[in-house]
């Protein structure tokens, strides 16, 4: 056996910091410098890969330990210096520098930016609970049930059949495609037998038209998501208990649809009877089976359940909405004015339509609709193919004249 000689060790060379304008975005330059034939500026990008030299142990600012949401990346840090000279993944991978994943968020919020998304309200319930105005309230501007030559201080119609009215809202430079579908006079007739079937048989359409999409041969680059993504269903403020249709209605739509259930015009009630009324309203739901939005099923980790069971305890939320203004204290006010003084809506003291607001659009709305498209679409789609098993590619001219 032959003496075998220690390893050469030769010298490491020096390390270049990683440039200056690799990192977060500017205004100017939204994206960082791609590395390889960036031509973002000289040095690096314009030498082959086997060339280019890897900074090690270099981090943006803000980078941290924070590369694990995106991609798996996550660096080892050891008071802001890599240890070992490198970063190690969480599937034990090393990393020789900074690659730039961490910039994926920055061009899914720069696309979305230039697309737009779509949100699809529907709102149930008796005429003369306030749906429009709470509507209206809930985005600050008449999106309900708008017609020509409508004027802000006209009464608004009471609907003879299921309409959907869009429009486009931007704030921040976000545009939303906002669609919402008002329906008939839900309950209102003396003979309410499946009275539900007009609402169930809109939801259901617009799946099928999402699928006939899905199944052309030709498809859209952007399918038009008509998808009801979420359903307000407005409850009497009785005081006693769920009438029959409510629960039946719910049962029903509970499976197609994310239902959230709400007390209108709580401001007929005292303090101690909305509060006794919410809590037999969650009873009865419960006994009945009933699914409301968020469901317990869907929670994705200990933090999802955590922050649901608050919502999901303080549902359903009894609400009052205003779309006029009124001076208080000096500052302009959305509200309602009644003989004893003014009804401010966005007072959490007078009711809960503030939670509701933070809970449908600033922390739900995104999740509302992946649930619309990972569980009730699917499962429509499921069944519709498994029934006919399957359905054939068609053509642009049979989808226009399926729409007819």
């Amino acid at each position: 056996m032959s003496d075998v000689g220690p390893p050469e060790v030769r010298p490491k060379p020096a390390v270049p910091a990683k440039p200056p304008n690799v990192g977060a975005p500017s205004p100017s330059n939204p994206f960082p410098p791609q590395g390889f034939g960036g031509g973002g500026g000289g040095g690096a990008s314009s030498l082959p890969p086997s060339a280019i030299p890897v900074p090690i142990g270099s981090h943006a600012p803000g980078h941290g330990a924070g590369h694990g949401g995106v991609g798996g990346l996550a660096a080892a840090h050891n008071g802001g210096q890599a240890h070992a000279g490198s970063h190690r993944s969480a599937g034990g991978s090393v990393l020789l520098g900074y690659i730039g994943v961490d910039t994926i968020i920055e061009q899914m919020r720069k696309k979305t930016m230039k697309t737009g998304f779509d949100f699809n309200v529907m709102v149930v319930g008796n005429s003369g609970l306030g749906k429009s105005t709470l509507v209206n309230t809930l985005f600050k501007s008449q999106v309900s049930r708008r017609s020509a030559g409508w004027a802000r201080d006209d009464k608004i119609p009471k609907t003879v059949e299921i309409k959907a009215v869009s429009h486009v809202l931007e704030e921040g430079g976000v545009k939303m495609k906002l669609t919402v579908v008002d329906t008939p006079g839900f309950g209102d007739l003396i003979n309410n037998d499946n009275c539900w079937e007009p609402i169930s048989k809109y939801i259901n359409e617009q799946y099928e038209k999402f699928l006939k999409e899905e199944v052309n041969i030709t498809r859209k680059k952007r399918i038009p998501d008509t998808r009801v993504h979420c359903c307000i269903y407005f409850i009497t403020p009785t005081g006693h208990s769920l009438r029959p249709l409510d629960i039946e209605f719910m049962k029903r739509l509970s499976h197609s649809v994310n239902i959230i259930p709400v007390i209108a015009k709580s401001d007929t009630m005292t303090m101690e009877e909305r509060l006794d009324f919410k809590q037999r309203v969650r009873k009865e739901l419960e006994m009945g089976g009933i699914d409301f939005y968020p469901q317990k099923e869907f929670d994705e980790d200990m933090e999802d359940k955590s922050d649901n069971d608050k919502i999901r305890e303080a549902m359903p939320f009894a609400v009052v909405g205003g779309d006029k203004e009124y001076q208080v204290n000096g500052k302009r006010v959305l509200g309602r004015r009644t003989a004893w003084g003014i009804v401010e809506v966005e007072n959490p003291n007078h009711c809960e339509f503030a939670l509701l607001r933070d809970f449908l659009i600033r922390s739900h709305l995104q999740d509302l609709k992946e649930v619309t498209h990972n569980i009730h679409y699917e499962t429509y789609r499921a069944k519709r193919l498994n029934a006919n098993g399957g359905l054939h590619p068609i053509s642009s001219k049979d989808t226009q004249e399926s729409n007819l």
